[in-house]
């Protein structure tokens, strides 16, 4: 192959692979509704898949009883606490696919502390990331880097997304990314954690 046919074919892919990205990441949102996503609005964040539990709330920590760790209620009838989502630009109206948002719960919490979600240290045992509450809302920057969180779209399944850690608010960090799933303990707490092997399936409904 000629250079300039070489470089030409490189170019090409570079320019393509950047519309694929940039289309993706404009893609809003839906709901179980058809509906956008709006910034500031309360949803609740329910699981695709039927039988294996409810919607997300806070609980007691895994040391203590504050900061208040995310969960999945045990059962499917519970919907949780809604969320509102925060891009990292808030006057934009809508939930944008792949692009970086804090989540907070819209219920009262009994903890000092905010209900943004944040990624927690390791779990005492198992070394596992756990989301927890006590995040902070917007400051995009590497000392925020913790509360940063993404909606991706599941392959060929309408309206039904996962959530992912792996913000890009700062050039120079190097989170550890990965989708997020439930780890059931022997106890029967559903917490939501990172990278568990399978990615926590879900939907929004508008409360």
């Amino acid at each position: 192959m000629k250079p300039s046919v070489f470089l030409f074919s490189f170019l090409l892919i570079l320019v393509t692979n950047h519309l694929v990205a940039s289309a993706a990441s404009n893609r809003v949102v839906l709901d179980i509704d058809e509906k956008e996503l709006r910034t500031g609005t309360n949803y609740f964040i329910l699981p695709v898949v039927r039988g294996n539990g409810g919607g997300l709330k806070l609980y007691s920590g895994r040391t203590s009883q504050c900061p208040l760790d995310v969960v999945q209620e045990p059962n499917e009838v519970n919907r949780g606490i809604p969320v509102t989502f925060t891009p990292t630009n808030p006057r934009e109206p809508t939930i944008r696919v792949s692009s970086d948002l804090n989540i907070k719960f819209s219920g009262a919490s009994i903890c000092a502390q905010s209900t943004v979600w944040r990624l927690d240290g390791k779990g005492a045992a198992s070394g596992q990331l756990f989301v927890s509450t006590g995040g902070v809302l917007g400051n995009p920057s590497g000392a925020t880097i913790s509360n940063w969180f993404r909606i991706e779209k599941l392959q060929g399944r309408n309206n039904n997304y996962k959530l992912v850690y792996c913000p890009r608010v700062c050039n120079t960090c190097k989170p550890v990314c990965g989708d997020l799933g439930i780890v059931i303990e022997k106890s029967g707490t559903r917490r939501l954690a990172l990278n568990t092997g399978k990615p926590f399936q879900v939907l929004f409904k508008k409360a």
